[in-house]
């Protein structure tokens, strides 16, 4: 069995590699939904059922955890997978968000103001607002939508990504940590680490690993049905060379290939 990873495009590909960095010995499945990116300028509707059908086909590829890597797909069908898909469907599967475990870390050093930036989607649920008010109730809280960022990642135009950075930065500059609330943004962490260089920048490639190794570790049920060869299968739902290109830059030894 394997450990999967979901995502909206190739942003997820950060995650894995973190992952792979840090627990390389398990076999990884990864499966980006490219022909409906970007996910965060779509209904609720349309990401449920994009984000099941992406849940059918990690199962049916052996994946015994799943770790939805798109915080768009997290904040609208994480609760639904897990309370409705899930134990109808595959019961023994396990499906993991990005959200939790990226607030935990926002909040443990007590800040007095946290941002998030994210996609239109993932800000209009309001997730990451819900989910600190729940630890911390009157924590200040900036949330701002970049629709931008994630199709100029996706087409590789980091020159238009840093200007939108360094104008979405100034909003940002009164916070004591800003999350980046995009499985694509961890691609951008050096420049708004340049642009706030008094912010906390929080990004998930940083916190992932060391959340799924503590999970795996109480979760011995889980652990033990991981396959160990090292295997990696990368797919994404709409191939084309740049997107090959893009992943051989972070996995030069892995091919991408379409579903």
């Amino acid at each position: 069995m394997k450990i999967g990873v979901f995502d909206s495009g190739l942003g997820g590909l950060v995650i894995t590699k973190a992952f792979i960095n840090a627990m390389p010995e398990y076999n990884y499945f990864y499966y980006g939904d490219s022909a409906h990116l970007p996910y965060g300028d779509k209904t609720s509707g349309r990401i449920l059922n994009y984000t099941l059908d992406a849940m059918r086909y990690m199962i049916a590829n052996d994946c015994k955890i799943i770790i939805i890597a798109c915080n768009t797909a997290t904040s609208i069908a994480l609760r639904y997978i897990q309370q409705r898909f899930i134990p109808s469907s595959a019961p023994d599967i396990k499906v993991l968000g990005v959200v939790i475990p990226t607030v935990e870390v926002a909040v443990e050093n007590n800040p007095q103001k946290v941002g998030v930036i994210a996609t239109s989607a993932t800000i209009r649920s309001h997730i990451y607002r819900a989910e600190m008010h729940k630890i911390v109730p009157n924590l200040d809280i900036e949330e701002i939508a970049a629709p931008e960022l994630v199709p100029a990642i996706e087409n590789n135009d980091f020159a238009t990504a840093q200007e939108f950075v360094r104008e979405y930065s100034r909003s940002f500059t009164s916070c004591d940590s800003l999350i980046l609330g995009c499985t694509h943004y961890p691609l951008l962490k050096n420049m708004f680490r340049e642009a706030l260089p008094k912010v906390r920048i929080i990004s998930q490639d940083e916190l992932m690993a060391d959340k799924l190794k503590n999970y795996l570790s109480r979760h011995s049920e889980i652990e033990h049905k991981l396959g160990r060869q090292g295997a990696r299968c990368f797919k994404v739902s709409s191939l084309n060379n740049h997107s090959q290109k893009v992943a051989s830059n972070l996995f030069a030894d892995i091919p991408l290939v379409k579903a």
